[in-house]
């Protein structure tokens, strides 16, 4: 072992790592958020929801068709020095991934334009082809960047590429093309995004572009959680694709709001997730293993103070977000919506990264299995008999049995022979107590706020700042809410805030 200092004993915290992906996600959350809250106000309902549609197609194959080989970078990249034929033969995988995703949408575009009643699918068939098969193509660039640990430059292409996307998504139909010019622009985009994943992976690495032993290894490693992938993907959206098939354009786009969350959970579980795993290779390689535990619980404690919160605020002011970012016409939505916020609470355990990084991809298989199979009953007779909250409720349920799943092997992958690990030591008890009370106080003022201002809501005028001046309030109390009961908890938010912050190593 080579005299160099560890990256955590060199850099204080692990997650200062993340912080430049963190930054860049955060730079360009507002960008990305604008193109549903913008779409919402220049797009007809019916065509809001041909929208969505459309893009829970292309995203239901952008995640299961790479099969896990774009993963698995996270963790062979980490423990070799010979990079190129890992990174080329996944550039190779995923090219010929889109060309078979640019086919299925070809293949299934009739039979699921009929599945939603919405035959104007089938007017961009050529557009999602085009789309599907770049994106698909371009998806390893940001992860081949992270897991060389490389956070800065994978920070970079976020905010450059979230930027441009953002843009040629909302400008279009602003300028009148509606949603045919949309989806011309982002085909141009992702065309562009995978010339550029190509001259970015392979810059700077040498070797064959593909290794016969390597990727049998790598689709070894890979194919448990591509196959879970293949299950827990569908799984996920089934309640999408059933509620799509059951109502209208216009009333799945009410649905689509309700399942809307800000990307706060992409923000910080991602790269919290991404650079989670890269320790836990170095630990591994370093013989230091038995760190692994501190790390997930450093990472899920930093989670809690920021997801819990969110979660109820979101879950107490649902009426005043919905009515402020989409307007009042979506209102409908808000008890759906507070059923979708259970997705931010069950994000603060980062333990799909964890269980990759130890190799155990086959227990994410078995759990996204049972998930599936607790899935489809459920969603079918709760849309049947309950409608969209039939199909929201059935996906909770679905995610908290594969989370419980994934959660009672989280300690036999963290154990090592020197240190044999329960349940209870694994999760950061005290973070999750501390903002669970927090939080929970923080929410309950809202709702007393609503209930003594319900009448002068009512009577604002008209306008985008009228509009948005209940969320702003409510917003404001609940954070000086949860502030001040941390501090009365002994937590310094500061000081958690600075866990995300980038570190300059020794």
């Amino acid at each position: 072992m080579s005299g160099a200092a560890s990256p955590a004993a060199a850099g204080g915290s692990f997650l200062g790592r993340a912080g430049p992906l963190v930054l860049a996600r955060l730079f360009t959350a507002g960008l990305t958020l604008s193109i549903p809250l913008v779409l919402a106000r220049v797009l007809h309902l019916d065509e809001y929801g041909t929208y969505y549609q459309l893009f829970l197609i292309a995203t239901t194959l952008y995640y299961v068709l790479p099969f896990g080989v774009v993963q698995s970078l996270y963790y062979f990249l980490p423990r070799t020095g010979e990079k190129r034929p890992y990174l080329g033969q996944t550039l190779l995988f995923m090219s010929g991934a889109g060309v078979l995703g640019a086919l299925l949408v070809f293949a299934l575009m009739g039979p699921v334009a009929a599945w939603f009643s919405n035959p104007q699918l089938l007017e961009y068939r050529w557009e999602l082809a085009a789309y599907t098969a770049f994106l698909l193509g371009s998806f390893p660039l940001e992860v081949s960047l992270t897991a060389q640990g490389r956070t800065k430059a994978s920070a970079v292409v976020y905010l450059v590429s979230d930027a441009v996307r953002a843009s040629v998504m909302v400008l279009p139909p602003l300028l009148g093309f509606s949603l045919h010019g949309l989806m011309v622009a982002v085909c141009g985009f992702t065309a562009l995004r995978f010339v550029a994943t190509w001259v970015v992976c392979l810059r700077g690495v040498t070797g064959p572009l593909v290794s016969g032993p390597l990727l049998r290894s790598q689709l070894a490693y890979a194919a448990p959680f591509g196959a879970a992938m293949f299950l827990a993907i569908p799984q996920q959206n089934a309640h999408l694709y059933m509620v799509a098939g059951a109502v209208a354009p216009a009333m799945y786009a009410l649905y689509r709001v309700g399942c809307f969350q800000l990307p706060v959970v992409d923000l910080l579980y991602t790269p919290t997730s991404e650079v989670l795993m890269v320790r836990l290779g170095e630990l591994e390689r370093e013989g230091r293993l038995e760190e692994g535990v501190d790390a997930f619980r450093e990472a899920a404690g930093k989670l809690a103070y920021v997801f819990l919160p969110f979660a109820a605020f979101l879950f107490a002011a649902a009426p005043e977000f919905i009515g402020a970012l989409f307007g009042e016409k979506f209102l409908p939505a808000v008890p759906v919506f507070r059923i979708s916020v259970l997705g931010v609470v069950l994000s603060i355990l980062p333990m799909d990264g964890t269980l990759r990084a130890r190799g155990l991809t086959r227990a994410i298989f078995v759990s996204y299995a049972v998930k599936a199979a607790v899935t489809v009953p459920l969603v079918y007779f709760g849309v049947k008999h309950l409608g969209m909250m039939g199909g929201i409720g059935s996906w909770a349920v679905a995610e908290v049995v594969g989370k419980v799943l994934l959660l009672t092997r989280i300690p036999a992958a963290l154990s090592t022979p020197r240190r044999s690990l329960r349940l209870v030591d694994v999760i950061p008890w005290r973070e999750l107590g501390r903002a669970s009370l927090a939080a929970g106080a923080a929410g309950l003022a809202v709702f007393v706020l609503r209930s003594a201002a319900q009448g002068a809501w009512g009577h604002l005028p008209q306008g985008f700042f009228w509009r948005v001046l209940p969320l702003a309030v409510a917003g404001v109390l609940f954070s000086v809410g949860y502030v001040v009961m941390l501090y009365v908890a002994g937590v310094r938010p500061l000081a958690v805030l600075a866990g995300l912050r980038p570190r300059r190593t020794a």
